[in-house]
């Protein structure tokens, strides 16, 4: 919350909303020479305003507004708690990380444990697992035809090992993996499940929001992402004692739970004794992890405060966007694979995927371009087939199948963006040129 009872700082945010409308307002789209970029930041005078109020408070670490995000958050996706961060890929790593504390008695993760990921997995759900001493298990994603580019759950029976001990998968570009078939097998096996939700803020499976299937799920909130921050993330989490988990690892894997600046919230400061330390040992520098700091500062945090306000308009855009992309690509279909929801789903699209057919009369390559030279920016399905990547040749893993859907997501798939700073207007505009590409083959 802005704190308007001081003239001065009034004042001051004030003339802060004036700059916006100046200096940031945006300008008239020109089609052919202002880019239709596939994602970027929405803001406005009050994201400039809140950011500045922060800045003014000079408190630059976690404090009032990561405090308010925290709890905004896991209220608009509804869980009980979310674990602010300072990136989606630290959130993949904290969650995950936090299933290897000793605390979980026989359920903790233990090197050489097995996790199920897909092989067109962004790179940073799959490092996690990595960097624990884990076993990434590779499944495939679904036939392309089908349109959703989400794992597909019919090899979930042969990934399992004795090793198996959780799934660690994204929604895919805003679209909710088959989260009927997924839980059947956790639950099934006493699995955990971490949904990477960071593409998907907002989706919903069976009229529930994403990030509360699993006992966690991570979100991100840079710029190409649903709302921003710049840079941040958040574990989300109904479980407590994961919460806890969660904040030691981000907290340089300390036990104590202060917040910063205060002290003995416990009321037993020096009263522990745990390890080899004497007892009386300061709280404080007691750690029970091999953590990190992966905090966010408060000014990342009070731009969030002010963006979450605005997520349902965004999602709302988001998929007007989308189908107004794929009702003017339909006419294409004989040469591009268009991008389908999930039966009992209401993605939130972070995208709009297709993929060149085999026998269509051009190439990936060659169609992106073209695109780019028009001003539509584009962007491949990440890492591919991320076990092609230069960095997992050498990665110990197991890989189920022939991954051959992965390999065409690989070859054929890209996609452009939906986000909320394209307008109709823009929309026109890249299916006048898709039909222009189209006309010339």
């Amino acid at each position: 919350m802005i704190d308007t009872d001081q003239p001065l700082r009034s004042s001051i945010l004030e003339q802060v909303r004036q700059f916006y409308v100046e200096e940031h307002t945006p300008k008239p789209f020109v089609p052919g020479e202002t880019p239709v970029q596939v994602a970027g930041r929405v803001f406005d005078g009050e994201d400039l305003t809140y950011l500045v109020e922060a800045a003014l408070d000079f408190w630059l670490t976690t404090g009032r507004f990561a405090n308010e995000f925290e709890k905004t958050l896991a209220r608009t996706v509804g869980t009980r708690h979310s674990v602010l961060v300072n990136s989606g890929s630290s959130a993949n790593l904290a969650a995950l990380s936090a299933l290897t504390s000793a605390s979980l008695g026989d359920r903790q993760l233990k090197s050489g444990d097995e996790i199920i990921t897909t092989a067109t997995s962004f790179p940073t759900t799959i490092n996690p697992i990595i960097q624990n001493g884990l076993v990434p298990v590779f499944i495939d994603v679904e036939p392309l035809e089908v349109g959703t580019y989400n794992l597909d759950t019919r090899f979930l029976a042969e990934a399992l090992s004795p090793r198996t001990r959780g799934i660690m998968v994204a929604h895919t570009l805003g679209n909710p993996f088959n989260l009927d078939a997924v839980m059947a097998f956790v639950q099934q096996h006493n699995l955990f499940l971490i949904e990477d939700t960071c593409d998907a803020l907002g989706a919903q499976y069976r009229d529930r929001t994403v990030g509360t299937f699993g006992q966690l799920a991570t979100v991100s909130f840079y710029p190409a992402h649903h709302i921003t921050m710049g840079e941040g993330g958040a574990v989300l989490t109904s479980t407590p004692a994961l919460k806890k988990l969660v904040e030691s690892f981000r907290d340089w894997g300390r036990d104590c739970w202060c917040e910063p600046g205060e002290s003995n919230t416990c009321g037993q400061r020096f009263d522990w004794q745990l390890g080899e330390l004497p007892y009386g040992y300061d709280h404080k520098y007691i750690y029970s992890h091999i953590g990190y700091n992966l905090k966010a500062t408060d000014l990342q945090a009070a731009v969030g405060v002010s963006q979450l306000k605005k997520l349902p308009r965004f999602i709302e855009t988001r998929r007007r966007n989308f189908q107004l992309l794929k009702d003017g690509l339909r006419r294409w279909e004989q040469f591009l694979i268009l991008p389908d929801a999930t039966q009992n789903s209401n993605p939130s699209w972070f995208g709009f995927p297709m993929t060149v057919r085999e026998d269509a009369p051009f190439t990936r390559q060659q169609i992106i371009q073209y695109l780019e030279e028009h001003q539509i920016r584009t962007r491949l399905l990440f890492g591919g087939n991320v076990l092609r990547q230069p960095a997992y040749i050498n990665v110990a893993r197991r890989v189920i199948g022939e991954l051959v859907q992965a390999d065409r997501v690989m070859n054929g798939t890209f996609w452009i963006g939906v986000y909320p700073g394209i307008t109709p207007e823009m929309i026109q505009y890249v299916l006048d040129v898709f039909d222009m590409w189209m006309k010339r083959i």
